[in-house]
Formats: C-alpha cells, structure tokens, sequence
C-alpha cells in the first residue's frame, strides 16, 4: 500500500478524529478504559505511517471540551493514560525527530497533566521531521470566541483596526496559529460527523470517514486514508479546468 501512494501529493496537514474506543471496549465486556489503552497502538501506527510518508503535521483529537461531561472515573483515567503514554515515549519523540506541541484550553488540564505536557512539549521543540499535535481539552466554538474576545479587546485598544480584521487576522488568533491548514481530516468509529473539532481549520478539507473501531486502525488503513486523499479532486471552490 505504502508504495502505491504518489509523494507528489501527500496531504501537509492531517487530522484524526479517534473514535470508538468504548464501543470496541463494550463488544468484547470490557470496561470503556480497557479501550482507551488499546487505542493507544492505533496512535503509534498513525505517527509511524505519517513519518514514514514525509507528512509533515499530524492533529489528533485526544480530549474535547466536551469529554469533560464524562464520568468522572472515566476522565481520570484518560488523564492518567496522557501522562503516562508521554513518559513512555519522549524518548522515542526524540529518536525519531517529532515535535510535540498542543491546542486547547491547557489551563484546565490538571497540574501533572500540563507540567508532564509542557515537559515533552519543551524537550521536543527543536525537532522538524514531524510536527505532532494534540488537541486536549479542545473545541473549536470555545477557540473561535476566544480569538473573538482577544481581537474585540485589542480593537477596543486601538492595536487593531475593525476595518483590518479578515481571514488572516482570525488565523492569527487561533490555537492553531502556527499550522497549515487540515488537508485531510480523518473519524474512525463510522461516525459521520466533526464534532467541533477544527471547523476553521477543515473549511476545505477531505473528509474520510471509516467503520474501524480506533483501537483496530492499523497503519495499512491510515494509508488507505491517505490514497483515497489522492484519488480526490480538490478545486477550491474553481472548476476543474482552472486547476
């Protein structure tokens, strides 16, 4: 598979929305944790495939604003598994040259959660063959007003002008300020929906949805992912022949 994709057109940006690690926890009678464990594996396959093909940023929807209605149990352990999955693998971040970044609101992360986070995060600045990052506590209606406030505030304070304020401004102001935009956005769990998760970012993204569980998406089937990207038209809003 690895070799039928054409390097030529390779996303830049993709992004994964990992679902289905409960209902692949439930269909073997297993607690909803036991899934999260496993679909740390489906996480590593994805990283290998994207290093493997030269892509150069990869987002992964780990925790959303949302997840925090979750029982409470359940998010402690998601919490848990963050920390310890990036205690396991700074080294091998380092080994293989990832950058290790991440969007969202931070701030209500707990405080090993943030520290272990910003550790990694600071460790692994200066690589470049991947940029890898992680949307934690993330939704994009929360980011959207966010970057609204901080403009509405400077143009309040005269730092910018209301009649300056376009695309390019927004960007700026988003978590995602030093990203590409998604070329790609990825869901897993045969869920056919975004779930507020880069609404800016995907404006004109493929969407490729599949039926695999994230616990059982393998690195074959992230290439899948990405020769279905190929074989797709991306006009922007032209009509073929002005491509």
């Amino acid at each position: 598979m690895k070799n039928e994709l054409l390097k030529s057109i390779l996303p830049n940006h993709i992004a994964i929305i990992m679902d289905g690690n409960g209902r692949w926890a439930q269909k073997i009678d297993r607690k909803r944790t036991f899934g999260h464990k496993n679909g740390v594996s489906s996480v590593k396959n994805s990283i290998s495939g994207a290093l493997e093909l030269g892509i150069q940023n990869l987002t992964l929807y780990v925790f959303s604003t949302e997840n925090w209605n979750r029982p409470a149990l359940e998010i402690k352990a998601l919490m848990r598994l963050l920390v310890s999955s990036l205690e396991k693998e700074t080294d091998s971040l380092i080994k293989n040259d990832i950058k290790l970044t991440a969007i969202g609101d931070l701030d209500s992360l707990t405080n090993r959660t943030r520290e272990k986070l910003n550790e990694v995060i600071n460790k692994t600045s200066e690589n470049k063959k991947l940029n890898l990052n992680l949307a934690i506590s993330y939704g994009s209606r929360q980011e959207l007003v966010n970057a609204i406030k901080i403009i509405s505030n400077k143009v309040k304070n005269n730092i910018i002008s209301d009649e300056k304020i376009d695309e390019n401004i927004i960007k700026e102001h988003l978590y995602t300020r030093n990203l590409p935009s998604v070329d790609l956005l990825i869901r897993t769990g045969g869920e056919s929906r975004v779930s507020n998760f880069l609404l800016w970012q995907i404006a004109y993204a493929e969407l490729y949805f599949t039926e695999i569980l994230w616990p059982d998406f393998k690195k074959e089937d992230f290439y899948n992912a990405v020769l279905d990207y190929q074989n797709r038209e991306r006009r922007f809003g032209k009509i073929s022949k002005q491509k």
